[in-house]
């Protein structure tokens, strides 16, 4: 999973409301449009991002494509977060996470000891 795709194609404010919508019940353009207040080709454009980003799947019915949100993709993403912000609050004392610029004291899981010790000195 790209978490770069998946985090630009949740940044546009239209993309989120459009999967707020899609969390509810699956909606097809013409809805998404009307309850959006744009076009169908701009909410065509919205889905495809989000398809392409594996967030939003679509299924024919009839003549009319209706979308869903692929709620695997986003269980996952919260779930990856949620270990890499766990990751983070181990490595930080409780008394530095409370500090304003505790992330500059705070070692990282990803940095190797020598660029730990490079940014103890620098403090």
């Amino acid at each position: 999973m790209d978490h770069l795709v998946l985090f630009k194609a949740l940044a546009d404010g239209t993309r989120l409301k459009i999967v707020r919508l899609l969390l509810e019940h699956r909606r097809c353009v013409r809805a998404l449009a009307r309850e959006l207040d744009l076009s169908e080709a701009a909410v065509s454009q919205h889905l495809k991002v989000l398809r392409e980003a594996g967030i939003v799947i679509g299924q024919r019915r009839g003549y009319f494509m209706h979308y869903d949100v692929d709620r695997r993709t986003l269980q996952d993403l919260a779930r990856e977060i949620g270990d890499q912000a766990a990751a983070v609050e181990r490595t930080c004392p409780p008394d530095e996470r409370n500090r304003q610029n505790a992330g500059a004291r705070c070692r990282s899981d990803f940095s190797t000891a020598g660029e730990r010790e490079t940014k103890e000195e620098r403090q």
